[in-house]
């Protein structure tokens, strides 16, 4: 592939609802510029884009892809992006490194969930965007729905650069709004022009219009002008329009079909006319020696510096790290340093991807995307740059996961592959968490929804042959007491020789400090027990409180003291008094009213306001207490509530299921309460009979 400079790269990040025909329409653009023989499609499984097994057996797309496209002597960088939720953290890194985005939307199923989601993307990342409606040679259809859809959601700002002609039920052309002209498609797919046809007068009216109030807002000599009456010129609303493109203020709209390739000349076309270059975009970080602001800016006559915004790890080809030069020109055996490692790397070849596919190119110039090989210290979000001007860009902030599940091993002996593969998916995947929850004895698997985390558990299968099985998680109660005890254990053992020999007098009683594990005093007066056994009564306490003796938890907010005891001038050990402190704790315990703690979970909600309502019904249902609604932006609530962590499992589906995909949730541990009394009942005879049966499970 050839080399292009800055003012020729168009990086753009396709949006969109799951389904809306983002990856076709790569496809379709690609045959346009003779990159492939033919368009693949989702259903065969052979499209440029989902390269990836699951992807191919999924029928959707799990992973960004780069799809570099030259068109004229212009390239641009597609970078196709999932459509479900849950691989948002693909769509956030893709967002990182684009210029611009188009939010593609089904003809046929109209603004979805995700349509929505896209351009609340593109406001957080502050990117100016396009819409391109798919699927017009389907007869169901309707531009205009979605053209006055959008319109109600986002206001003047949409601007329709085009609209259909239909004949018969067929997409035959469009209507060109700025030339207010009618093109109708050849057997050959070249346009000749046509009359525009009576019934699309009104709309052409209507569509341009809103352009030329557009226009108008640009500039004070073309407001008095538009309110004089007068016309501008074509080159003066392509001018207007191409700054209020790249600005946001303007978002055109545009279709086609992606399946007859009809429209797509047309939006490559603006495309490269509208949308900007990184050269018209801004990129600064910080210098890590003098703490300066760095204005990088894609200049391509400043030191070299970039960013990592995506890594792929296969296990056959390797580690490939995505990169867009923010500034410089990066060329192959280039040494760079990465600032956050402290570590220089010879970046050796450097690479463009077409999907799955590297070609080696001798350079990159600032604002274009590639990907290095092999670097085996650099992750997602770094930065590289040069010793002598070590640059930091700010980290992308990628979603939080909530949603979690236990996961065990199936094959034991396969545990280390298992460890080895998650933490490579957790390197290509920054929303995927792995914990170890030793105090459960369980592994907890992160990710952002329920399908996420299948995917992932699919691609140890398939990627690094080796299988895990996923479980409800073991929430991690705790226990603790409410009243007083006050107890004595004698542990005395005589087997021949020394015995053993250990008494102990305590008192046991609710903590000043609730959160802490226990507070160990002793007020032994003559001796009862010498000094030197309390640190091993102390341990005995240390022991004891890894598992209490209600249901086998964790014991929190436990004073014990050590009052009184004996002890025997030969048989008596630190073994002795620390066995016979565990079991005064037990029964200690037992004595003092115990109870079950749950952990309670401040939640925020976050769905459009038709669908409050049966939110906090549902987490009423789920014994959550509902504190305050907020308003928040594009008709949305936030909702604020408490709910105990065992009523979140399942949440996510349920969540979506109730918001068609809408809501989105968050939590963080605000304290522990108690568990009520039925439902104490119940894990406690639940425990008991797994510990009796002595599962490790439990």
């Amino acid at each position: 592939m050839n080399v292009y400079t800055t003012d020729k790269i168009r990086n753009v990040v396709l949006l969109g609802h799951s389904g809306a025909g983002k990856t076709s329409l790569v496809e379709s653009i690609a045959y346009l510029a003779n990159q492939i023989p033919r368009p693949g499609s989702i259903d065969a499984g052979n499209t440029i884009s989902d390269y990836d097994k699951l992807e191919i057996e999924n029928h959707f797309s799990i992973n960004t892809s780069v799809i570099p496209i030259p068109w004229n002597d212009t390239k641009v960088n597609f970078l196709d992006t999932p459509g479900y939720f849950e691989f948002i953290g693909e769509v956030e890194e893709a967002v990182s490194a684009a210029d611009a985005a188009i939010i593609v939307i089904s003809g046929k199923n109209g603004i979805e969930t995700g349509t929505k989601r896209a351009w609340e993307i593109c406001e957080k990342f502050h990117l100016p965007r396009m819409v391109f409606v798919t699927e017009m040679d389907v007869d169901k259809a309707s531009y205009r729905e979605i053209v006055e859809g959008l319109q109600e959601l986002y206001g003047k700002k949409i601007a329709p650069f085009h609209f259909p002609i239909r004949e018969n039920e067929e997409f035959v052309g469009y209507i060109n709004v700025i030339q207010q002209i009618g093109k109708r498609w050849q057997k050959d797919g070249s346009v000749v022009h046509c009359d525009v046809p009576d019934y699309s007068q009104e709309y052409l009216s209507q569509y341009r219009e809103i352009l030329m109030e557009s226009v108008a807002e640009t500039s004070d000599e073309f407001m008095d002008r538009y309110f004089n009456g007068e016309e501008f010129s074509e080159n003066e609303i392509r001018s207007a329009l191409r700054a209020n493109v790249a600005s946001g203020d303007i978002v055109p709209v545009m279709m086609g079909s992606n399946l007859t390739n009809r429209g797509m000349y047309t939006m490559m076309y603006d495309i490269i006319k509208y949308l900007p270059s990184p050269e018209d975009r801004t990129i600064s970080g910080i210098h890590a020696d003098t703490n300066e602001v760095y204005e990088a800016d894609y200049d391509f006559s400043k030191p070299k510096s970039a960013y990592c915004f995506k890594t792929i790890v296969d296990p056959f080809v390797g580690k490939y790290s995505l990169i867009k030069v923010n500034s410089g020109v990066l060329k192959t055996d280039d040494i760079l340093f990465n600032k956050h490692k402290q570590t220089e790397e010879k970046i050796g070849k450097l690479y463009i991807l077409t999907g799955n596919k590297a070609v080696e190119v001798p350079e990159l110039h600032a604002g274009d995307i590639g990907a290095l090989s092999k670097l085996s210290q650099l992750a997602t979000t770094d930065s590289l740059s040069t010793k002598n001007n070590p640059i930091l860009y700010i980290r992308t902030a990628l979603s939080t996961p909530y949603t979690f599940k236990r996961y065990k091993t199936l094959n034991k002996k396969d545990e280390d592959k298992v460890a080895q593969g998650l933490a490579k998916l957790c390197l290509e995947d920054l929303t995927l968490r792995i914990v170890n929850d030793s105090a459960n004895h369980q592994s907890l698997i992160y990710g952002i929804g329920d399908r996420h985390i299948d995917i992932s558990v699919a691609k140890l299968k398939e990627r690094y042959k080796v299988e895990v099985e996923l479980l409800e998680p073991k929430i991690p109660y705790k226990e603790t007491i409410q009243g007083s005890s006050d107890v004595e254990y004698k542990y005395k053992k005589q087997s021949g020789g020394h015995g053993q020999y250990g008494h102990v007098k305590m008192r046991f009683s609710p903590d000043e400090d609730p959160q802490c594990s226990y507070h160990f005093t002793e007020c032994v007066v003559g001796g009862a027990v010498p000094k030197n056994y309390f640190p091993a009564v102390e341990k005995g306490l240390a022991e004891a409180v890894l598992a209490g003796p209600l249901a086998g938890y964790p014991v929190i907010g436990i004073h014990a003291e050590l009052y009184d005891g004996s002890f025997h001038a030969v048989d008596s050990s630190e073994l002795a008094f620390k066995t016979a402190a565990r079991e005064a704790f037990k029964k200690g315990v037992m004595d003092a009213h115990p109870i079950l703690l749950e952990p309670i979970e401040s939640l925020r909600v976050e769905v459009p306001d038709t669908y409050t309502g049966d939110v906090m019904g549902d987490l009423n249902k789920r014994r959550g207490r509902v504190l305050g609604m907020n308003p928040t932006e594009y008709k949305k609530t936030e909702i604020l509530a408490e709910i105990p962590l065992a009523a979140l499992y399942g949440y996510d589906a349920k969540l979506r299921s109730m918001t068609s995909g809408s809501g989105t949730f968050s939590y963080e541990l605000a304290r522990y309460e108690q568990v009520p009394a039925d439902l104490q009942k119940a894990e406690v005879a639940r425990r008991s009979e797994l510990l009796k049966n002595k599962d490790t499970e439990a």
